[in-house]
C-alpha cells in the first residue's frame, strides 16, 4: 500500500441516523495542511494508474458515492487499477451529530459546495481541500504509475464539480508528470456561465442575483481572488471536460431540481440546462472545444445509471 494512504486513519463511525446530519461519517481521514478531510477510499490496487475522486452533493452521503464509482469501475473492468476517493465536506451539523477530532475541517451548511471557507480549525475553501487532494495523487514518489486523475460527481456533486473545474487552480506537477485530469459532470441543476447571456428570457429586475456566484462570475469566493472573467473563462474552456446527461432527467418539477429564478433562466430541466450549456460554450470557441456532452439514453435523474452506463463507462473511464 503506498505511503499517503497510510495517513488515513481508520475509525469507527455511526451508522443511525441522525436528526440533522448526516448518517454516516466515512471513516478515512486524510492530513491535509491545514486540518484532516474526513474521506471514504477503495481498497488500493497493486498498481495504481487511475485515481476516481467522486464527490457526493447536498446529502453529503460520501460512502454512497464511494460504493457507487466503486460499482462504476467494477463494471468497466477498470477496479484492477483504479484508487476511488470520497471526500466527505462535513458540516457543523454533522460534527454536532457524529464528535470528531477538532482538528477535523467543516463548513457551514453547504458553503462548501461554492467554494466557502470552512469553519474550524482553520479557514480553509473547499476548492482548496480539493487542490491538496489532487497535488498528492501527483507525487511520483508515492503514486508513480498514475496516468489519469478523474473528478466526478452527479448532481449536487456535478455542482460541485463544474465550480471547481471553473475555479480550480493550476496543478503544474501534473503537466510536467503526464498526468491527465478529467472533470465528469452529470446531470447538475445548474452551471456557472461567463457573462449576462441567458437561453430563456427573465426579467432581470425580478431576479437580480442570476448572475451572482455560483450561476455567474459575479461576487466571486476568496479563493479565486486575482483572476479575472476572462482568465477563467480561457481557462475553462481548455480543460477535458465531459457533460454526461440523462436523457430522461427532463422533468421539470423534480423534486430536486433548483427552481430558483437563476436556474430558471438556464433552461426548464436539467437535460434542457446542459445542452444549452453546452451550445453556450461552443459559441464562446469558434475554433473548436476541447470538452464532450455524452447523452444517456433512458436514464433520468439517477447516479448509478448513469456511472454504470456505457456512456457513464466512457465518460469516467475511456479517452
Amino acid at each position: 500500500m503506498k505511503n499517503w494512504l497510510l495517513v488515513l486513519l481508520i475509525t469507527c463511525t455511526s451508522t443511525q441516523a441522525a436528526e440533522h446530519g448526516v448518517e454516516e461519517l466515512s471513516p478515512g481521514r486524510l492530513l491535509l495542511k491545514e486540518g484532516e478531510m474526513v474521506v471514504g477510499i477503495s481498497p488500493a490496487p497493486a498498481r495504481i494508474e487511475r485515481v476516481l475522486v467522486i464527490l457526493h452533493g447536498r446529502l453529503r452521503n460520501a460512502q454512497t458515492y464511494l460504493h457507487s464509482a466503486e460499482r462504476a469501475a467494477e463494471l468497466g473492468g477498470q477496479s484492477a487499477t483504479t484508487l476511488v476517493i470520497a471526500p466527505q465536506f462535513v458540516n457543523e451539523l454533522d460534527v454536532a451529530a457524529h464528535p470528531v477530532a477538532d482538528t477535523v475541517l467543516r463548513w457551514q451548511g453547504n458553503e462548501w459546495m461554492a467554494g466557502g471557507l470552512s469553519t474550524g480549525p482553520f479557514p480553509l475553501s473547499s476548492y482548496a481541500a480539493l487542490d491538496e487532494i489532487i497535488a498528492r495523487l501527483g507525487d511520483r514518489q508515492q503514486f508513480p504509475d498514475v496516468k489519469q486523475i478523474v473528478i466526478a460527481g452527479h448532481s449536487g456533486g456535478a455542482q460541485v464539480v463544474q465550480r471547481y473545474a471553473l475555479l480550480g487552480h493550476d496543478q503544474p506537477a501534473l503537466q510536467a508528470a503526464g498526468v491527465q485530469l478529467r472533470y465528469v459532470i452529470a446531470n447538475p441543476s445548474s452551471y456557472a456561465w461567463f457573462d449576462e447571456r441567458r437561453p430563456v428570457v427573465f426579467s432581470h429586475a425580478g431576479c437580480p442575483q442570476f448572475n451572482r456566484w455560483k450561476y455567474g462570475l459575479a461576487d466571486l469566493p476568496a479563493y479565486a481572488e486575482g483572476r479575472t472573467a476572462a482568465q477563467l473563462q480561457e481557462k475553462y474552456l481548455t480543460r477535458d471536460v465531459v457533460y454526461l446527461l440523462g436523457q430522461q432527467d427532463n422533468d421539470p418539477n423534480h423534486p430536486a431540481l433548483d427552481k430558483g429564478c437563476e436556474a430558471l433562466a438556464q433552461g426548464p430541466n436539467r437535460l434542457a440546462r446542459g445542452r444549452n450549456y453546452f451550445d453556450y460554450l461552443k459559441r464562446l470557441s469558434p475554433t473548436g472545444l476541447n470538452q464532450q456532452l455524452i447523452e444517456v439514453p433512458g436514464v433520468g435523474h439517477e447516479g448509478d445509471g448513469m456511472f454504470s452506463s456505457p456512456q457513464g463507462q466512457m465518460a469516467l473511464f475511456g479517452q
